[in-house]
């Protein structure tokens, strides 16, 4: 019986073609389901039995852990050079977007709030 073994939806085009070359290098058959063009089906890769199953989640646990090391290790990286992005680095890049978000923000936190605090009387 078909077993649902990771769900792609969300997940970057690398890390989906790194588990697709994980499965093949290990020999463990499986298929893709896709969203499909309306994407309310779910994408995710799916064994066609589940004798393989603990070792398909296995492999794919130890990839996605080593996946995080070397993000974290990217980023401290950045970080001691220097050039890692912060919050202010981002509204800097673009104030007009910022500066309409939070307009955004607060105009929906005005009529939400306006009839229980009377602000709007």
């Amino acid at each position: 019986m078909a077993e649902l073994l990771f769900k792609l939806r969300n997940v970057p085009d690398d890390e989906a073609a790194d588990i697709r070359q994980l499965l093949n290098d290990h020999e463990i058959d499986f298929y893709e389901t896709h969203a499909g063009g309306w994407a309310v089906s779910m994408p995710a890769i799916w064994l066609h039995d589940d004798t393989h199953l603990e070792r398909a989640k296995a492999l794919i646990d130890l990839y996605q852990q080593q996946r995080a090391a070397d993000s974290r290790a990217a980023y401290e990286q950045l970080r001691a050079e220097g050039q890692h992005k912060t919050v202010a680095d981002k509204i800097i890049e673009r104030p007009f977007q910022f500066l309409m978000l939070s307009l955004a923000v607060l105009f929906i936190l005005y009529i939400s709030l306006s009839p229980f605090l009377g602000f709007g009387s």
